[in-house]
């Protein structure tokens, strides 16, 4: 497990997930199963936990454990599949929204600018779009929306026009055959401007944004009152939508008022401002340096 991937903020989030030992609690992002083995080791034989986990890796690393449940699925149809499973309610929800270090340590997976690799990017192999089809097929009006919304690419009109362009002459079918366009038109630190095209593309490959809007208001419908929601993130995209449901139910952050001005509050926060991975982590695991951690309680 500890080659497959290191749970950042494992302490902070399961100490925040509040268990009781004979609750019900999911783990959507299961991955390595980090925080799900830290989960079964506070539950009773009463206990249950579900994970899900769209990547047939991670089936590798389930435990051996009655209590425990992988479902093999994208976290947007929580609500579904939990009730497949005759759960129509949870104790607590976790969810860690990191690229698991598997995956970006995998050449064929396409995930990282690091590699010579076909421009996969899908978090489930079985899906259709790839980040090479992206680049194929988008136009510049998408490309820019792309680049724009998700990676944040100050240069996303440039670089759109310098995809379509080049891909007249050129497929861009590989990594390194899109790090050479990127090496032209780089701005600020290379490094840094690589991760944004890239983390783009990986989001809209898989859809994180939608499929994070529907596991947020899953889970908000299967939490119990009382009941905690724990989540991590690891870019301002994400961060800020779940910022924004935490606090107000909504994407937007704006409040809802009923007719005599009483504001809906869905959660209470538990935590009022964001845990950070400690120095000593951030040292020992790059990528924890990055992580926001936010906590609520379902009202």
């Amino acid at each position: 497990m500890s080659q497959y991937h290191v749970s950042v903020l494992l302490n902070e989030s399961i100490n925040n997930l509040k268990i009781r030992p004979e609750g019900t609690y999911v783990d959507v992002t299961f991955g390595a199963g980090g925080h799900s083995r830290t989960i079964l080791t506070k539950l009773n034989a009463k206990g249950r936990l579900y994970a899900f986990d769209q990547d047939p890796d991670a089936v590798a690393n389930v435990p051996d454990d009655m209590r425990f449940e992988l479902i093999r699925s994208n976290f947007r149809y929580l609500r579904r599949f939990l009730r497949l499973e005759g759960v129509e309610s949870v104790d607590g929800i976790i969810a860690d929204l990191g690229v698991s270090s598997h995956q970006l340590d995998m050449p064929e997976r396409g995930f990282s600018y690091r590699f010579d690799a076909p421009l996969d990017m899908r978090m489930n192999p079985l899906s259709d779009l790839t980040a090479a089809d992206v680049l194929r097929t988008y136009d510049e009006v998408e490309l820019i929306r792309v680049l724009s919304a998700y990676g944040e690419v100050r240069n996303a009109k440039t670089l759109a026009l310098a995809i379509v362009q080049h891909r007249k002459l050129s497929a861009i079918r590989t990594t390194f055959d899109l790090n050479g366009l990127l090496d032209q038109y780089a701005m600020g630190p290379k490094m840094k401007y690589l991760s944004q095209v890239y983390q783009a593309l990986r989001i809209e490959v898989n859809d994180e944004i939608g499929a994070l809007k529907d596991m947020l208001q899953d889970g908000l419908s299967v939490l119990k009152n009382g009941g905690r929601f724990v989540v991590i993130t690891f870019h301002s995209i994400e961060d800020r939508l779940v910022k924004n449901f935490f606090k107000t139910g909504n994407f937007d952050g704006i409040a809802d008022k009923d007719h005599y001005g009483n504001i809906y509050r869905p959660f209470t926060m538990v935590e009022k401002k964001v845990i950070t991975a400690s120095y000593e982590e951030q040292k020992n695991n790059v990528r924890s340096r990055s992580a926001k951690l936010r906590v609520v309680e379902k009202l």
